[in-house]
């Protein structure tokens, strides 16, 4: 038996899954201290399962993404770049907003190092240069480091080295490396790993929180935390990369939606209280995003879904003025307090459900006063927002099949244009729980190798076992773990056969890990 959780910002929900089968769930609203409502949620589960037969416990949180949009809660923080005498032109935090790095302080160190694409050293480590920056943030009361390397995912030599030396100097410093959290563009790179600096103190005290609410409720199984991609991560790996769970809510959605309704390629739609997230799923795994995402207007580069977000939910906030509004402000976890059919004062969408006879929540008599054009006007209005989203995701001119999944799918009617089919499937709002509860261990390489054309199928196949291997190390069942993706370009650019090689390979996770 697993237990999946996914933390939202109007709703936590929870699920007991066996096997493929759902055999109880649970919608609390979210508190404030985010663990409350996991103690609420996972007490509604507890008629049906005794705590010794839980083997695993999976979370999908919002708590790290959310505290650096609201710029809470976050670590002093240095960045330190080796790579001198190049990259001067543009320093760490040179495209950051004033506000967030002011939050983290701004520390920002330029050293000697790095490499060339080919693994080449472009300057050798001054170690006195290093002591000396280890100085100054003891001094400035610094608890976190992001070093980021030139050219690290070819090799991360001097990253290790540096970090060493600065530890050295100043005990209890948290590092965090540019070529664990990023991928190849130096300054996206860096801006992750800072990112990820910020969120380490804040991890170790959300890690400390989390067991502490499975703990009261007598269960002592492992806990993971979802990641971007759709698989897990224990507790300690989350310790150390917060930043890998910022878009884990959306992701469990897909995965779930996919788990449920057995469709592996399609669009998956999640209309939560809040905001309402579209993706696509490539062999029921979410498609990842091309290029850099923007992070509270910070560009990274770290593994993320190519998700579109729009503030339309259940909870939204519905206006006339004169035309029919709809969001982006939501009521949240007040939702049970604001709208019309619990006795509130704020039109929200869920009213309108409720009036056009959608959805069963509340005191119906409380909306039967609502206009029928304004029901229909709102109603049309998600409509047309939802299709104009899907229609960016898509990249035929096909029809795409959709699932629909989360509470606030009422909402939606069919046909909505450009789709071929909609699945509403059992249990589609508690998707993103069950996404959770059914998510896998992975694995992933991303770097550029040197293509001699008669080695090619020899570098590639040593992607693939690296992935693999990190797959297993990770936590994943060697005898299930599968390659679901690879993919190569060439560097047309850089001298040579230089093509950047991504492999990512997933399998169970193997209990007792």
């Amino acid at each position: 038996m697993h237990i999946g959780i996914d933390v939202g910002g109007t709703n936590t929900d929870a699920v007991l899954v066996e096997g493929r089968r759902v055999l109880a769930v649970c919608k609390a609203t979210t508190t404030a201290d985010v663990t409350t409502g996991i103690i609420e949620a996972v007490g509604g589960l507890r008629h049906a399962f005794e705590p010794a037969a839980i083997t695993a416990v999976m979370i999908g949180t919002t708590h790290f993404v959310n505290a650096v949009v609201e710029g809470r809660g976050l670590a002093r923080t240095a960045a330190v770049r080796l790579g001198l005498p190049a990259t001067t032109a543009l320093p760490p935090f040179v495209d950051w907003p004033e506000q967030l790095r002011k939050a983290i302080g701004g520390h920002a160190y330029l050293c000697h190092g790095g490499h060339e694409y080919d693994g080449r050293v472009i300057s050798p480590l001054k170690e006195d240069e290093l002591r000396a920056v280890a100085a100054d943030i003891a001094d400035k009361g610094v608890r976190s480091v992001a070093i980021t390397s030139v050219f690290s995912l070819v090799s991360s030599e001097f990253e290790r080295r540096a970090a060493e030396i600065l530890t050295a100097e100043v005990p209890g410093l948290l590092v965090s490396f540019s070529h664990e959290i990023g991928r190849l563009g130096l300054l996206e790179r860096e801006n992750a790993t800072i990112i990820n600096a910020a969120l380490r103190v804040l991890a170790e005290q959300i890690a400390d929180g989390l067991v502490e609410s499975l703990t009261a409720q007598g269960i002592d199984a492992p806990l993971y935390l979802s990641q971007n991609d759709g698989t897990l991560m224990d507790l300690e790996y989350a310790r150390c990369y917060p930043v890998a769970t910022f878009s884990s809510g959306p992701t469990n959605s897909m995965r779930g939606g996919a788990f449920l309704s057995g469709t592996d390629d399609c669009a998956v739609i999640d209309v939560g209280g809040t905001t309402t997230d579209i993706g696509m799923l490539h062999n029921g795994f979410p498609r990842e995003a091309s290029s850099e995402v923007v992070i509270s207007g910070v560009r990274t580069n770290f593994r993320m879904p190519d998700v579109r977000s729009v503030g339309l939910g259940g909870g939204s906030v519905v206006r006339q003025r004169p035309e029919v509004v709809v969001g982006p402000d939501s009521v949240g976890f007040r939702l049970s307090r604001q709208a019309l059919v619990f006795g509130g004062d704020t039109l929200t969408a869920t009213d309108v459900a409720v009036a056009a006879g959608l959805a069963d929540i509340g005191d119906a008599s409380l909306v039967r006063h609502l206009d029928r054009t304004l029901v229909l006007s709102v109603l049309d209005h998600v409509g047309d927002r939802i299709a104009a989203q899907v229609d960016r995701m898509r990249t035929s001119p096909a029809p795409l099949p959709v699932v629909l999944v989360g509470g606030g799918s009422v909402l939606v009617r069919d046909g909505i244009e450009g789709v071929s089919s909609i699945v509403r499937p059992e249990h589609h709002a508690f998707a993103n729980a069950i996404g959770a509860a059914i998510a896998q261990v992975g694995g992933e390489v991303d770097r550029v190798f040197t293509m001699e054309p008669a080695r090619r199928d020899e570098v590639l196949d040593g992607a693939r076992q690296e992935a693999v291997d990190r797959a297993v190390a990770a936590g994943a069942d060697a005898g299930t773990v599968r390659i679901v993706e690879i993919e190569e370009i060439p560097l047309a650019y850089l001298p040579g056969n230089a093509s950047r090689v991504r492999a990512r390979a997933v399998g169970d996770l193997l209990l007792g890990h």
